[in-house]
């Protein structure tokens, strides 16, 4: 069954840091295009990054330059890096892949304090 997990949210200050992890179960999450979505309070949910199977990174303007994409593919996983956090990346963060888009896992909260 084709499945992610998302994981490393938490609490953090302006200007601080996260890594949040997308773990990939039923599939090779190397070979195909993964992606970052969040939504926020009373928002539509929204692009942030992606990774392609070929390793091509691509950012929404909003997190580019602090935002860095990686993958590990022995540990079948995405990392999303995330530095100098500001209140507005506070959101339900998710991630899905090319190999069933729209199934995301539970999300993982990030929450930025100013």
């Amino acid at each position: 069954q084709v499945q992610v997990a998302e994981s490393g949210g938490g609490l953090v200050q302006s200007g601080g840091s996260l890594i949040l992890s997308c773990a990939a179960n039923g599939f090779t999450a190397s070979a195909y295009t993964m992606r970052w979505h969040r939504q926020a309070p009373g928002k539509e949910r929204e692009w942030v990054a992606s990774i392609t199977s070929s390793g091509v990174t691509t950012y929404a303007d909003s997190v580019k330059g602090r935002f860095t994409l990686s993958r590990v593919s022995t540990k079948n996983t995405v990392y999303l890096q995330m530095n100098n956090l500001k209140s507005e990346d506070t959101a339900v963060y998710y991630c899905d892949s090319a190999r069933a888009y729209g199934r995301w896992g539970q999300g993982t909260q990030v929450t930025v304090s100013s």
